[in-house]
């Protein structure tokens, strides 16, 4: 019997709190692992928590209680997407952070470890998303 064929996409709706930062970490681990793409897991992990703790930071800082949407998949065999919505007002800043701060470098993160981010008003309902692409194909 073969195995059933790897999740192409994963989805995970949650409310805004810093407890289900884990959950979405964890959400965008198994689905690499499924997709036998363990080389993007440190990356994609790590640019993940940031997306999804803005969010909640933005959705805390502005009073927005509707919930926060993870999207993650591939947009070709080789580039994963994971895109983070949420409907608070504004939109997230690249910051230089001092040493000091215990917050700020989130965005700066994702320019750095992703080969494409931005920030979109597409999505479920109001507000913006936050996403990124790691995978890129390099020219041999």
């Amino acid at each position: 019997m073969e195995d059933p064929p790897p999740p192409t996409d994963v989805s995970l709706v949650f409310p805004p709190h810093p407890v289900w930062v884990r959950a979405a970490r964890e959400t965008i681990r198994t689905l690499l692992a499924a997709s036998h793409r363990p080389e993007l897991t440190d990356t994609a992990v790590l640019l993940t928590s940031e997306a999804v703790t803005n969010a909640i930071n933005a959705c805390a800082s502005k009073g927005c209680t509707t919930p926060v949407t993870l999207h993650a998949g591939w947009t070709d065999p080789h580039r994963l997407r994971v895109l983070v919505h949420d409907e608070a007002p504004g939109f997230p800043n690249c910051r230089t952070a001092r040493p000091d701060d215990e917050d700020g470098r989130g965005i700066q993160l994702i320019s750095y470890g992703a080969d494409a981010w931005g920030v979109c008003t597409h999505g479920p309902g109001r507000g913006k998303a936050t996403w990124f692409e790691l995978g890129r194909v390099s020219a041999t």
